[in-house]
């Protein structure tokens, strides 16, 4: 297997899209709550993360189990990549239902004892109350798409993509200003968007593919299912950890005042779109890796990461410097408040330019989840995120500069990387 720029990019783009979905969701969110106020535009990025840090629970669980699938398709030993999605899915299945059920229970208990504003508090719930059952379809999703990614066919999640786009816009519309349902309106556009993401892909797998080859039939494999555990259990705590720090650095924001929260939202926001470019490239050189070691050519392993690294550069560069010239017309498509926007501003900047450093950590971390190295991974992570806490702690205690806040995200992402590189160089696997 000699994967070209042409060859990666023909299997990322597809993967890009349907990362792109739950990207554009939460952006569709911010640019609609953005003109309902301040308050609900602060909420939904709090309200985001946490649910983002319970969905990342089943998004870590898909990514060990593409991980196998991708071993499976590389050994060429299709029937099997079948029955290892099955065990996927029906794991994520249930564990959707029983996140969906403990976050009703807990999450009110938790956040209230964390979010210092009653305003934003009793608008995160109202959003919560609505967005938490998405779980139960985009779960499902997710192990299609770990099906499709692993095997490289990667094609239909570009309709998926453009159906969850087309449905969510008009949706926000109709529920949060038609309906004045507010912030819980634009939950529960994110919602039936990703039900019909989901709905074509079940389409797709059911009409278009050779369900006799890939061993596409419901059958339940004790034996699988633990071994698709074992490898996912590291990823599933990793992706989570990574999150939850993320959503500890926005609480420290909420503390310093409603103004910076909602600021910190639409940077977010804006900045999500280039990170879809490092998150895409990173999940397809962990799927293109478990294919060159499921085909014996583990040498290839760093010369694919690098090239997949000059393709990001080379795709988001040029982006990234149009986006901080035209600071001022992006921004206001979220909202005209002047002060908001000169809050903004300079931690726009220092976000998006972070982009340099997070695109090769990211690659080189899910080169290593590639490998089946998944607990190796989550004690990079888990030791990245004590140094990312201990940066913001200090932080938070001489400064009050959002722009001081954003440099965290450089450490983490340095650090992860250096990590990733000495273990891909110096292991055997």
């Amino acid at each position: 297997m000699n994967y070209t720029y042409r060859n990666i990019w023909l299997i990322n783009f597809p993967v890009m899209m349907s990362i792109l979905i739950e990207q554009l969701i939460n952006i569709t969110d911010a640019i609609f709550l953005g003109h309902v106020g301040e308050i609900e535009l602060g909420a939904s990025a709090l309200a985001g993360i946490w649910y983002l840090a319970i969905y990342m629970l089943g998004f870590g669980f898909s990514l060990g189990l593409q991980v196998v699938i991708a071993r499976r398709n590389g050994e060429r030993n299709y029937y099997e990549t079948g029955k290892t999605f099955f065990q996927g899915l029906l794991f994520l299945s249930v564990l959707a239902i029983l996140l969906c059920i403990i976050s009703k229970i807990f999450s009110p208990i938790v956040l209230g004892r964390l979010i210092a504003s009653e305003e934003v508090y009793a608008a995160v719930i109202d959003y919560l109350d609505w967005r938490i059952w998405g779980l139960l379809f985009s779960f499902p999703f997710l192990a299609l798409r770990s099906f499709l990614v692993g095997t490289t066919l990667t094609k239909p999640l570009n309709k998926a993509a453009l159906a969850a786009v087309m449905v969510n816009i008009p949706c926000n519309w109709l529920f949060i200003f038609h309906f004045d349902m507010g912030i819980a309106g634009a939950a529960m556009a994110s919602s039936f968007a990703e039900l019909c993401s989901l709905a074509i892909l079940s389409v797709h797998i059911l009409r278009k593919m050779d369900r006799q080859a890939y061993g596409l039939k419901w059958q339940f494999d004790k034996k699988i299912l633990q071994h698709v555990c074992r490898v996912s259990i590291w990823s599933m705590f990793n992706q989570f950890i990574g999150v939850a720090s993320w959503f500890a650095f926005f609480v420290a924001v909420e503390h310093l005042g409603e103004m910076e929260l909602a600021a910190t939202n639409v940077i977010r926001s804006i900045s999500t779109l280039f990170f879809v470019i490092v998150n895409s490239l990173a999940a397809t050189t962990g799927s293109l890796v478990g294919n060159l070691l499921g085909a014996g050519q583990k040498d290839m392993v760093l010369p694919l990461c690098n090239r997949v690294i000059r393709m990001g550069y080379a795709m988001g560069g040029p982006l990234i410097i149009l986006s901080i010239v035209c600071f001022n017309p992006i921004f206001s498509i979220y909202s005209g408040n002047g002060d908001l926007m000169r809050t903004a501003h300079l931690p726009f900047v220092v976000a998006l330019l972070n982009y340099v450093f997070a695109l090769p950590g990211y690659v080189y971390m899910n080169a290593v989840t590639g490998t089946g190295a998944t607990r190796t991974t989550f004690i990079f992570q888990a030791a990245t995120i004590i140094a990312y806490q201990i940066y913001l702690w200090s932080v938070s205690c001489f400064s009050t500069s959002l722009s001081v806040y954003w440099t965290a995200e450089y450490l983490y992402v340095i650090l992860l990387g250096v990590l990733s590189v000495i273990y891909l160089k110096n292991k055997g696997y």
